[in-house]
């Protein structure tokens, strides 16, 4: 179910970012059924739990660092803990995950990066009701018209959009470059 307007329930943006965390896991992984389902379900509750007091559907941009799912060199520690819950150790959990990812998770939006230099992919995102609007759903992706049903975003940036533009946070890795000539 894709929500076209939505009020900023923090479940469908969870339910983006843990499948996208176990489809990992079921793909290179010799994880069970059983044991991804056991992971996803822990991994939606501790980032409900985690969220409950960080999420602002009026402000999404606020608490976005907060909510954010990293793994670096140290694994997330939320990540790691719904792995041990089915027996993964962090190291089990490193071979699994992408070793350099970073996966956002605000209001209305979902998306993630691989790599420190790759591009923002978007995994979900739906629209802010407009005040007085009655929350719309619909089976299926969206169907990417602008008609009555799927209204427009108002003007500000994405937390996403707004790191793109004012840069990287973190400095970017430097490259000798040698120039060889005959």
């Amino acid at each position: 179910m894709h929500t076209l307007c939505a009020r900023g329930t923090m479940k469908p943006e969870i339910n983006a970012a843990v499948g996208f965390l176990s489809r990992f896991l079921r793909v290179k992984g010799h994880v069970n059924d059983r044991q991804v389902q056991t992971f996803s379900q822990s991994l939606q509750d501790i980032l409900a739990e985690q969220y409950k007091h960080h999420w602002f559907p009026d402000r999404p941009c606020k608490g976005s660092g907060y909510r954010c799912i990293r793994i670096n060199h140290k694994m997330d520690p939320l990540v790691g803990q719904a792995g041990q819950r089915i027996g993964l150790t962090i190291q089990q959990l490193y071979l699994l995950l992408p070793s350099e990812l970073t996966l956002w998770v605000d209001p209305f939006e979902v998306s993630y990066r691989i790599g420190e230099d790759g591009s923002i992919c978007v995994l979900y995102e739906s629209q802010p009701c407009p005040p007085g609007t009655p929350a719309i759903a619909a089976a299926g992706p969206p169907s990417g018209n602008s008609g009555p049903m799927s209204p427009m975003v108002d003007s500000h940036i994405s937390c996403k959009e707004e790191l793109m533009v004012l840069g990287r946070t973190s400095p970017s890795k430097a490259y000798n470059m040698m120039t060889v000539s005959s």
